[in-house]
């Protein structure tokens, strides 16, 4: 595994890649606070559906590289293999694209991209915007007995459905076309991996690998998840021939999502993960062909092969096949039509042309300004500063202590980033903390809620970050309901109120429960139980229970269903989530 790096600081290597979008297209501007790559207003026609995609960082080039002329109309970015905050999505969503045609937002079927994605596409409906949301799962590598409602992962085929999807919006197609056209690519698409190596994440602690120096793994994820089977490395054709077997097979019922007919035509994207030379993946291109042909009487009607979609530098390549089906559009509007149709963008094998340089030349920075913060009504209630800053500060801390723990737990059964997710909106917290100084003993306890939320959506992404600020949203709408005429003291039966009406709007998102091995294993009883007992230290000890149950679990939910090899994890390491939240509640409790 590959673990020097020129850049030590993850948070500024992802800001410096995203200036680069913008220093090569002229036509894009950066919104540097929310991470937001978006199309100058003068570069795009007027009447045009607005098109959003994005996801955590270390993909690139997509999603930042396919911003452009007949591509995306924005992208927003999280931190690396984190999905960006609703918050977000939602200000791409209403302040840097015409909404005048209806936007479309494109997400890969992740957990954290599909709450935070989803609940900005429902933000952005709120306000009268008209707006359609598609998730593209097109992994085979994890068959349906295993992903069950999670469905299947999008992985480098989602950069097929974007090229469509925003060619097609380039012609001043109606945001139901577009959408009806990019769910029918997605449909359509079958894709599956194979990697020699794990990636290494700048800035975090160095884990050995997983994958033997002289074996390749089949089906692995773009978030450094462990995939189905291994091969031993030398066999290029052994190896291709499993692959093209997991995606073509009519007789596999798990992992056939294509009911081919002999006379369907095919695109072939292979997509280097990064780490591959471009000597190596232009063999292997040429290799997956010789099997279509020989294997399967598929000769591509077009091959495309580069570097789209990567999981940092892994050296691996993933092989999609799309299905050409007739979209229903007339000339000039097949699947082919647009996937050949001209775009601008880095990230996309077209240049940008001279005539954008000249429209565009200039370097003025576009002009950009935070969305204001929500502001909330003041309240009567009234909280001990000093007794929460201490409870608080407490479980906080125990947080920033439990990093190491909670990435190495996450390293071995997810993507590494649950640890440092939670370390980085702990310290968020506590400078918030910090920096409050009040002359009153007492003061508004929503007010302060509602800061920390604030706090907690703006530096912690990713599925953890979307739970979290959901509950802290619903969590401070609970107290705010018990609200008086007068000034009054908050009580136990205020908080114990408050946490139920929190817990109850959470599990309106997430299908998560008790059993499904994620933080709801810990949230779940340490709420009931306090509602119940009004006694924290019973409710620790029922977290706690929850959290050690986990350790027996097999996920249901999130990118540990992805996660093979169990021998290595089952009944020794809990849900790391789950691990990081009981130290919170462990800590703020001990802290009475």
């Amino acid at each position: 595994m590959h673990t020097k790096h020129f850049f030590s600081d993850p948070n500024q290597l992802v800001i410096s890649a995203l200036k680069s979008f913008v220093i090569t297209n002229p036509s894009l501007a950066f919104d540097q606070e929310d991470k937001i790559i978006f199309r100058r207003s003068g570069a795009v026609p007027q009447s045009r559906v607005s098109i959003i995609s994005g996801g955590g960082s270390g993909h690139e080039p997509a999603f930042a590289g396919l911003v452009g002329k007949g591509l995306l109309t924005a992208s927003v970015a999280g931190t690396i293999f984190a999905s960006p905050s609703s918050r977000q999505i939602c200000k791409a969503a209403l302040e840097c694209v015409d909404t005048g045609m209806g936007v479309l937002i494109i997400t890969m079927n992740y957990t954290g991209d599909m709450l935070n994605f989803g609940l900005a596409a429902e933000k952005a409906r709120l306000t009268g915007k008209k707006v359609k949301f598609l998730s593209v799962g097109d992994d085979v590598g994890v068959g349906r007995l295993k992903s069950g409602s999670v469905g299947r992962r999008g992985i480098c085929g989602t950069v097929l459905t974007v090229k469509i999807a925003g060619a097609l919006a380039e012609t001043g197609a109606s945001l139901d076309e577009v959408y009806r056209v990019a769910n029918l690519v997605s449909e359509n698409l079958v894709s599956l991996g194979a990697s020699l190596d794990q990636v290494h994440v700048p800035g975090r602690a160095i884990f050995p690998a997983t994958i033997p120096p002289d074996e390749v793994e089949v089906g692995v994820g773009i978030h450094n998840e462990s995939g189905s089977c291994r091969l031993k490395n030398g066999d290029l054709s052994r190896l291709i021939d499993l692959l093209l077997l997991q995606l073509l097979d009519e007789n596999d019922q798990d992992r056939n999502y294509i009911r081919r007919q002999p006379d369907d035509d095919f695109v072939l994207l292979i997509n280097n993960l990064g780490g591959l030379s471009p000597l190596e993946l232009a063999g292997i291109v040429t290799e997956v062909c010789s099997k279509l042909d020989t294997k399967y009487s598929i000769r591509p009607v077009r091959t495309i092969h580069g570097t789209f979609l990567t999981s940092l530098n892994a050296p691996g390549f993933n092989i999609s096949l799309l299905r050409i089906v007739d979209t229903g559009l007339g000339e000039g509007k097949s699947l082919l039509d647009l996937l050949d149709a001209p775009a601008e963008a880095v990230g996309w094998t077209s240049p940008i042309t001279s005539s954008t340089w000249k429209a565009f030349s200039s370097n003025a920075p576009a002009g950009f300004t935070s969305s204001p913060s929500v502001e909330h009504s003041a309240s009567n209630l009234r909280v001990d500063y000093e007794t929460l800053s201490k409870c608080l500060s407490g479980g906080l801390r125990s947080i920033i202590a439990a990093e190491p723990s909670i990435i190495h737990f996450d390293t071995i059964v997810g993507d590494g980033d649950c640890g440092v997710g939670l370390k980085r909106g702990a310290e968020a917290v506590l400078e918030l903390m910090q920096k409050h100084v009040s002359k009153d003993t007492h003061i508004d306890i929503v007010y302060i809620l509602s800061n920390i939320t604030g706090v907690v959506e703006r530096t912690m992404d990713g599925t953890s970050g979307a739970v979290y600020a959901i509950f802290l949203n619903s969590l401070t709408n609970g107290v705010r309901e018990q609200d008086t005429t007068f000034s009054s003291r908050i009580t136990v039966k205020t908080w114990t109120d408050a946490l139920d009406y929190a817990l109850s709007t959470l599990l309106k998102y997430t299908p998560a429960k008790i059993g499904d091995r994620t933080l709801m294993d810990t949230l779940i009883p340490f709420c009931k139980t306090l509602v119940e007992s009004e006694n924290i230290h019973t409710a620790i000890h029922a977290a706690r229970d929850g959290t050690e149950a986990t350790k027996n679990m097999r996920p249901k939910l999130g990118r540990s269903v992805y996660v093979g090899s169990e021998e290595r994890w089952l009944g020794k390491i809990p849900d790391p989530g789950a691990y990081g939240l009981f130290e919170f509640l462990n800590g703020l409790a001990g802290s009475l």
